[in-house]
């Protein structure tokens, strides 16, 4: 015998019907969650223009440096890690994280960046180094501009909510993100305070800098990069 089988026809509602019903009901869709802004202009729009032109590259350390920040979710809220990067060699020269985003945020890592150059014996010289960022309220806040302006960095900022100004940064914060927090490599589970990502971000950078292949460099670390270009520096003529 073959079974009958009764199909039932529902009219076809609009779109308005839909909203309607639910609206009714107590209902609402799922709407994907947007990504966490970062990047926030400073209310007066005043900034510094930009130096680099989306040209990333330096004819030697301490000439331009990078930064930016992301943002790392924890059990505990989001936090948010800060990034100065060395044109020249890719290297970075400083991080930090906090839970909020303050003009210490930016502040911080940079006071770092100096302080490092400085106990490596390869000090900023005033005049020669920009410092390039985004538009972000806390880039172009007068702490830090007046902090450049002591130390004798030239700032330089990008426009708002366009990545290619700061491309190079973008890409490294890119790379944190794949191969530091969405793997177990720096840190084995779930992130649940600040202490775990500062943890996990100290491990990455330190093989970012010291381990990691480069294609851009030759398939060198940045560390090994820069140390080449002072050995070249330093090296003695040889008779011919």
């Amino acid at each position: 015998m073959t079974a009958l089988v009764r199909r039932t026809v529902l009219p076809e509602a609009s779109a308005g019907a839909v909203d309607r019903a639910m609206h009714t009901l107590g209902l609402a869709g799922v709407r994907r969650d947007k990504g966490v802004r970062t990047t926030i202009p400073a209310k007066d729009g005043k900034r510094a223009g930009d130096l680099l032109n989306r040209d990333f590259t330096a004819a030697a350390p301490n000439r331009t440096w990078v930064t930016d920040f992301t943002y790392v979710r924890t059990w505990a809220g989001f936090v948010y890690v800060a990034f100065i990067v060395d044109v020249f060699a890719q290297r970075i020269v400083a991080w930090h994280v906090a839970t909020t985003k303050q003009t210490d945020l930016v502040m911080v890592p940079l006071r770092m960046a100096l302080w490092h150059r400085d106990r490596e014996g390869r000090p900023t010289v005033a005049g020669e180094l920009i410092h390039h960022s985004d538009a972000g309220s806390q880039d172009t806040s007068i702490r830090l501009t007046e902090h450049l302006e002591l130390e004798g960095i030239r700032p330089s900022i990008g426009s708002v909510g366009d990545a290619y100004d700061n491309a190079l940064m973008e890409t490294i914060s890119g790379l944190y993100k794949a191969e530091c927090i969405r793997t177990t490599v720096f840190h084995d589970g779930p992130y649940k305070t600040i202490a775990d990502v500062e943890y996990a971000t100290a491990g990455w950078v330190e093989w970012y800098n010291n381990r990691r292949l480069h294609g851009t460099l030759g398939m060198m670390t940045p560390v090994e990069y820069e140390q080449d270009h002072y050995a070249a520096l330093n090296r003695e003529p040889q008779p011919v």
